[in-house]
């Protein structure tokens, strides 16, 4: 009788525990206003990006360049879950991540092409930047750097009794790294208002996840934190903001740290030296023409009469407008005199 009890005590808490963990909540119904807002965010990334792939290939960009194309609605979705003073960090594939928190344009594509009125003075180039006043904290080039940094935002959130949320970004690849796990540990440990976004884009570097992952579903890898995680379609704007607000509500509440594994696909290389010849072309095509998250907000916007081909084709006029004035002003503007060289550093 006593095992019994213990047994029935024990699944008790059991399903009390598991019927407080979140989990994946439906697609956000969006407003015509957001329908729009959303088109627009992330036509701006894809068209921003695939300028810069440009301006690599002529030579104004050096060093290395990740371009986002095809991930847009991860950055797009969550930023619309965020509230003015949640902050964000990432890795290296970042500029849309940048575009998402209202930097400028100008000021990013600048910084790609190391110019003085880059968002780091043309000193960080592709992979380092930073905007402390729209709580971008980077930009980071070391694989898996910025989650413990993600996770030292969240503690100075909680330090500060704020209502800030961090939201820190890392690849399939990152997730297999030593430090990831030290954040977790100290998160879940200190309840700290953290959302970890894994952004599962099929491929680290050149290696399949399925390769190179026991684990492959990245929505469990807190789980011997005590760490609760969901699995969520990165494709889908509507799918992302959803569980953004799930996420930002649970960490705001108290809970502690959350996982966010964004099932997404990247249609260029790693990098722009990366040929991509690990994968098939009929894959990326099958990606586009299925899944391809622009498009799936241009459809509904015309199936429900919100907006004409000829408004979306204006729209995307206006983008393209804004990405050439971002590529002009990088390839004219002077490029940072000697003397910062000494400037922002520490000694």
């Amino acid at each position: 009788m006593a095992v019994a009890a213990r047994k029935a005590s024990a699944k008790s808490k059991a399903d009390a525990k598991s019927s407080s963990a979140p989990v994946a909540p439906k697609p956000a119904e969006f407003s015509k206003e957001q329908e729009l807002s959303a088109y627009r965010g992330m036509l701006l990334i894809r068209r921003f990006e695939e300028k810069a792939g440009q301006l690599y290939g002529m030579g104004f960009i050096g060093g290395f360049c990740h371009l986002y194309i095809g991930q847009e609605a991860v950055v797009t979705g969550l930023k619309m879950a965020m509230i003015d003073g949640d902050q964000m960090i990432t890795a290296y594939r970042d500029h849309g991540h940048m575009l998402a928190m209202e930097l400028s344009p100008r000021g990013v594509m600048a910084e790609l092409t190391g110019r003085r009125g880059g968002l780091s003075k043309g000193k960080g180039g592709s992979m380092h930047m930073f905007s402390k006043e729209k709580h971008f904290y980077g930009g980071h080039g070391i694989v898996g750097a910025q989650v413990s940094l993600g996770t030292g935002l969240a503690f100075a959130n909680r330090y500060r009794g704020n209502n800030n949320v961090s939201v820190t970004y890392f690849g399939d690849g990152a997730a297999n790294q030593g430090q990831v796990y030290e954040s977790f540990n100290m998160a879940s440990l200190w309840k700290l208002p953290v959302i970890y976004v894994i952004e599962n884009n099929r491929y680290a570097m050149g290696t399949s996840v399925v390769r190179s992952s026991a684990e492959t579903d990245f929505s469990h890898r807190g789980l011997s934190f005590r760490i609760p995680g969901i699995q969520v379609n990165g494709m889908d704007v509507r799918a992302v903001k959803s569980a953004g607000e799930m996420a930002t509500e649970w960490c705001r509440a108290g809970n502690g740290p959350i996982i966010l594994e964004m099932q997404t696909y990247r249609y260029r290389g790693h990098s722009m030296s990366d040929p991509a010849k690990y994968r098939s072309k009929e894959e990326v095509q099958k990606i586009r023409a299925e899944q391809d998250p622009i498009e799936q907000v241009k459809a509904r916007l015309i199936d429900k009469k919100w907006a004409s081909e000829d408004e979306l084709k204006a729209i995307d006029k206006e983008v393209r407008d804004i990405v050439a004035d971002a590529a002009e002003f990088a390839q004219t503007d002077p490029e940072p005199d000697v003397s910062e060289l000494w400037t922002d550093i520490v000694l």
